[in-house]
């Protein structure tokens, strides 16, 4: 750095002993304070730029070397501009620049050097340096490349301000996203979002009884090409294109749910602000219960006169023999109490048969939701059906592949689904038949098969098949025991799950049920490359007969 020349002035002032700001005021609150480190090995070069950026309002930093200065810049990273030399004893200014950029990646950086070759700016520019001065050089040609390069890092640090809070906001956004489908997924109601040129981009898994079509995959689907009822398709249509709300009653179509039916309301989403049409918002719920409540109350009737009397009779006739002296054989006697244990029995299973439906028809069961495997519930099953199984002489397979997704819910109640599947199974089939149980993934379900070669059901049969208090009643049935019950808790299990379930069978040729069971859902990470898994809590109690968050 030069001289000064006589009658200088503006920052020329300072090298002449004239500060130009009041030393007294402490420099965070000087207009326009910064922090800038001086790297030269020359001891003139460093004295002069501190006495003219001291006099211009800024904290000055010096060092002797590339490696004392990174030591400086490792001590203060905040520091905004570092000018340095490019040719030192040691390290140079390209390696200083190299580990700046490690260091303090938001400080900006001038050579001061002079070679100034076009070779050296651009091995100085793809290093990272902002600028190139010339040595030797005046207060008048430094000020101007400082505050360019100032102005730089404000830019700079401005810039990744902003980004920052962007971040955080995009962050902000996928949480409250999760926390949303989080919400969405535990309804126990079907919701379905279209947005405004009708097409799905949103469902739950309670909707996916009426929506078979969607693939695991993320997309967005035409609406007719993913739902199947046609006036389920017309009411979103309708309130799409009049932005009005609808609500009808509607009745599934698909032959594996028939008798259900739905009451659909359709809602358009338009903004407060602009008026604009958004999309509409679809929740379905289930009214079919509803619907049998009459008929339910009638088989209940029914029940209790011929399922409750009838055994009861035959108990109090054995009794009444016995009591009466008529039979006095040990071993008749001992029969008759034997046949009398079998009816209490049976009457037992239909006590707890029908407290559990009571239970599920209040809402009273208190379910513990957890994360489960579906290969060990069913081999948990088979263990506990071997008794049977091999009183009825009937091998069970299992063929459950490794890996499968789990399942959310209440482990006791999958074992009382299966049970109930594999025992009859077992008790309505050949002496030296199989049950095979199956399973593998299907979208997004978890598909379990339970195969038989037992004695099938009649068409008539496969109609009322799942309604309580149903057996039907044929030569080849008339010494299996049973309430009638148990493929109605099934079902009940199944739908409060929001799975699936259906039934193949042939008479003479075994029956194959088959449940679907909603896959546990993980969420994946935004395209932005923001981290937002879906915290899905490990365990919740459920007593009101709705899935709930902890």
């Amino acid at each position: 750095m030069t001289a000064p020349p006589d009658g200088a002035t503006g920052t020329d002032k300072a090298l002449t002993g004239d500060p130009a700001i009041d030393p007294s005021e402490p420099r965070e609150h000087r207009h326009g304070f910064h922090t800038i480190l001086v790297v030269d090995d020359e001891v003139g070069i460093r004295e002069g730029c501190e006495a003219v950026l001291t006099a211009d309002g800024h904290a000055v930093l010096l060092a002797a070397s590339a490696e004392e200065g990174l030591e400086v810049l490792r001590e203060n990273p905040q520091t905004d501009l570092a000018l340095v030399d490019m040719r030192m004893p040691g390290a140079g200014g390209l390696e200083f620049l190299a580990g700046a950029r490690e260091i303090a990646p938001e400080t900006v950086c001038v050579v001061m050097t002079a070679y100034a070759t076009l070779d050296a700016a651009i091995e100085s520019t793809k290093r990272g340096a902002f600028d190139l001065i010339t040595k030797p050089f005046t207060s008048d040609q430094l000020i101007p490349v400082v505050n360019s390069a100032l102005a730089n890092a404000h830019l700079r640090r401005e810039r990744n301000r902003v980004q920052a809070q962007k971040d955080m906001r995009m962050l902000e956004v996928a949480t409250e996203q999760t926390r949303l489908r989080t919400i969405i997924d535990c309804m126990a109601d079907g919701v379905i979002v279209c947005n405004a040129d009708n097409k799905l981009v949103l469902f739950n898994p309670m909707a996916l009884r009426v929506l078979p079509h969607v693939k695991p995959q993320e997309c967005v689907l035409e609406l007719s090409d993913a739902m199947e009822p046609p006036e389920l398709v017309e009411m979103i249509n309708e309130a799409s294109a009049g932005h009005n709300r609808l609500s009808r009653e509607i009745q599934l179509t698909d032959s594996s749910e028939a008798g259900v039916w739905m009451v659909a309301d359709v809602a358009p989403v338009i903004d407060e602000g602009s008026g604009q049409f958004l999309g509409t918002v679809t929740v379905l719920r289930d009214i079919s219960e509803l619907k049998r409540v009459e008929e339910l109350k009638a088989q209940f009737v029914n029940m209790v006169a011929h399922e409750l009397r009838a055994p009861l009779s035959a108990v109090s006739g054995y009794l009444s023999v016995m009591l009466e002296g008529m039979v006095s054989d040990p071993e008749t006697q001992k029969g008759m109490l034997a046949r009398s244990n079998e009816r209490v029995k049976a009457l037992l299973d239909l006590v707890s048969d029908l407290l559990d439906v009571s239970r599920m028809e209040a809402g009273t069961i208190r379910r513990e939701i957890t994360s489960e495997s579906i290969g060990e519930i069913v081999r948990e099953v088979a263990e506990l059906m071997e008794p049977l199984a091999d009183e009825k002489q009937v091998r069970i397979e299992i063929v459950v592949p490794d890996g499968l997704r789990r399942i959310e819910a209440d482990r006791e109640e999958l074992i009382r689904l299966f049970n109930n599947l594999v025992s009859n199974a077992i008790k309505y089939n050949k002496t030296g038949g199989r049950v095979s149980i199956s399973a593998a993934e299907d979208g997004h379900f978890v598909r379990i098969d339970v195969t038989d070669t037992g004695l099938g059901i009649s068409e008539d049969g496969l109609e009322r098949l799942f309604s309580e208090f149903f057996r039907e009643k044929r030569p080849e049935t008339a010494y299996v025991t049973g309430t009638g019950l148990g493929l109605s808790i099934v079902k009940r299990i199944v739908d409060f799950y929001h799975g699936r379930l259906a039934v193949d069978s042939k008479l003479g040729e075994g029956s194959t049920f088959k449940v679907w069971l909603p896959c546990r859902y993980e969420a994946k990470a935004p395209k932005n490359g923001l981290k937002t898994e879906e915290p899905v809590p490990q365990a919740r109690v459920v007593g009101d007969g709705t899935a709930a968050p902890l």
